[in-house]
């Protein structure tokens, strides 16, 4: 049976989420200032590849989406560096095998 592509960014945002929820520990360090945790981030990540854009014009474009946001259940829009940071930390091990600068 063929999977059907959404069109929605806030099911894909929501299916994002679930699946961080069963893929990613809740805080990615004990000690970790608790103020997102990895699955919203993973969920943010998702729609920045939906919506092909930079990180301060999807931080921008969730900050502005009030559904979006109690669907994920961000009290706050984390900054745009945070979402680079994330990148970086949850989505390292898929990127690996491309072809970095040393």
């Amino acid at each position: 049976m063929p999977r059907t592509m959404t069109k929605s960014a806030l099911r894909l945002a929501t299916t994002a989420l679930a699946l961080g929820e069963r893929v990613f520990p809740r805080y990615g360090r004990p000690h970790a200032p608790h103020y997102y945790t990895q699955p919203q981030l993973f969920a943010l990540l998702a729609l920045r590849s939906f919506w092909d854009t930079d990180y301060r014009t999807t931080a921008t474009r969730v900050a502005e989406w009030a559904e979006l946001r109690r669907a994920l259940g961000l009290a706050t829009v984390p900054h745009y560096s945070t979402l680079c940071y994330a990148e970086h930390r949850l989505l390292a091990g898929g990127k690996k095998g491309s072809a970095q600068a040393s």
